[in-house]
């Protein structure tokens, strides 16, 4: 099920990354209301259309946890978070092994709101194991959750077990991602030479990689290195950063994530 739409200020792909109904007559109703109806329409100009054929679908069948989560979809990334939470909380309802964990990502990453992220994604854990969402474990949004609340060794905890985890299974790749927060929870403990080797560690991978150059160069500065190498790295990270060249993770287009450094000009 595919689609290209305008988001709020981008371009973007709505992919079905969901459970599917598991009946034919849900099926017939996610078809003829998503694919033929809501689809068609761009939610950022043509929102009350957008709804209106995920209200029908429900109208045939509001069990079906899906279509509640698309009709909250558009509402997060229009940062209208509080208008859509309930209706992820029906999809959650109907469906909570898919979109529980879901949900505490988007409490985590869309909403700030860290406390009912971590309980979301806990109990999803506990319930279903420590699966992935965009690309990392339930863990990983839990270790964020921990840093913007400023339990830094909570997260650090979390995100050594989550590269070690990488190095454990080598059908995983190694992520510059995993990499930069395991080297934030070591930068906030201050354990700054250790931050350093791990904020290497995502440049091997992601050489344009601003915000990794950004914390390693305040690194090299409580370090008490010298001036020219601190401004050569920043200058690079500032560089890099006006390309373009920042965290790369999907939903950045539409949020900003922890740590993610804004460079003003």
């Amino acid at each position: 099920m595919r689609n290209i739409i305008l988001g709020c200020c981008f371009f973007t792909t709505i992919l079905s990354f969901g459970q599917m109904p598991k009946n034919k007559a849900q099926e017939a109703i996610v078809k003829q209301y998503l694919d033929s109806c809501a689809y068609k329409y761009n939610y950022t100009f043509q929102m009350s259309e957008w709804q209106n054929c995920i209200d029908e679908g429900l109208k045939k069948d509001n069990t079906i946890a899906y279509l509640w989560q698309q009709k909250a979809m558009p509402y997060f990334k229009c940062k209208k978070y509080e208008v859509g939470m309930p209706f992820l909380d029906k999809a959650v309802l109907y469906d909570k092994q898919e979109w529980l964990p879901y949900r505490g990502f988007m409490k985590c990453v869309f909403v700030k709101n860290y406390k009912e992220a971590i309980q979301d994604l806990e109990e999803s854990i506990k319930l279903y194991g420590n699966g992935y969402r965009m690309d990392h474990p339930y863990s990983f949004y839990i270790g964020l959750c921990y840093l913007q609340l400023n339990e830094y060794d909570k997260a650090e905890k979390l995100f050594d077990d989550y590269v070690n985890d990488i190095y454990k299974n080598r059908q995983q790749l190694e992520h510059p991602t995993a990499y930069f927060y395991q080297g934030i929870a070591k930068y906030e403990l201050k354990k700054w030479d250790e931050a350093i080797a791990i904020f290497d560690k995502a440049l091997k991978i992601y050489p344009q990689f601003s915000d990794a150059k950004y914390y390693k160069a305040i690194c090299l500065f409580k370090l008490g290195k010298s001036k020219e190498e601190i401004t050569t790295l920043a200058a690079s990270a500032r560089e890099d950063a006006a390309k373009g060249f920042t965290l790369n993770e999907d939903n950045t287009i539409y949020e900003t994530y922890p740590y993610q450094v804004k460079f003003t000009k």
